[in-house]
């Protein structure tokens, strides 16, 4: 006979995940700290100040002056959801950008990666992986999420590309989700998991071992070939 029973989920620990604290995630290329206004924002406005084409998708900016752009980081400093961090090159000591966990869940131990701003001289470079790497190794290793989203407009290619390749999975596209700067944005929504972040984990570091570089720091074996 049919089971009378409807099917449930399967028993999960019930602890709660440690809330993101302002802490220094240190790589080989790139350190991410807590971001500070004072110390960040020339650095930050001189790396990006031209490029209006990094806000496309953001829900501020671009900025016209200096003062403007300092003005909303220090509002961004003191947040706790989002939670920004600025990622540093370490080989010139510079900020380049920041990103964020935001959606902080701890009781489902679930959080978002996201707020994410690359400066042009950032991008498509060794430390912009090592930087999600980072942030995702802090997740689930230190603070022991089981979910971590990546979320963005799905006009937004280059998003949408990045979430592929850093190994989150896509589940579908949000309908009339948001309305940023007057203007609709369907949302498309990826995830990893915390039963997925082994074998991403070692992909990630396979993939930032110096020997997959040549002298000119060239990859030898691209991220998305280093799966499994």
């Amino acid at each position: 006979m049919p089971s009378t029973h409807p099917p449930i989920g399967p028993l999960v620990d019930a602890h709660a995940a440690r809330r993101p604290e302002r802490v220094v995630l240190e790589g080989r290329t790139v350190k991410l700290v807590p971001l500070d206004a004072e110390a960040h924002s020339d650095e930050l406005f001189a790396a990006i100040e031209g490029h209006d084409h990094i806000w496309a998708y953001m829900g501020d900016g671009p900025f016209s002056t200096r003062e403007a752009f300092q003005t909303s980081l220090a509002a961004k400093a003191k947040s706790e959801d989002p939670l920004f961090f600025a990622i540093l090159d370490k080989a010139s000591g510079h900020a380049v950008g920041y990103q964020t966990l935001m959606r902080i869940d701890v009781v489902n131990r679930v959080v978002e990666v996201g707020n994410i701003v690359y400066a042009p001289c950032l991008q498509r470079t060794i430390a912009a992986t090592e930087a999600q790497y980072l942030l995702a190794r802090h997740v689930f290793d230190d603070l022991g999420f089981r979910r971590y989203e990546w979320k963005c407009n799905d006009l937004n290619a280059p998003s949408k590309r990045a979430a592929t390749r850093y190994g989150f999975a896509f589940e579908g596209v949000f309908r009339q989700h948001m309305i940023i700067k007057g203007r609709n944005r369907d949302t498309a929504w990826y995830s990893l998991l915390d039963s997925e972040w082994s074998v991403r984990r070692a992909v990630f570091e396979r993939w930032l071992d110096p020997g997959n570089f040549d002298a000119d720091g060239r990859q030898l074996a691209a991220l998305e070939t280093r799966r499994g």
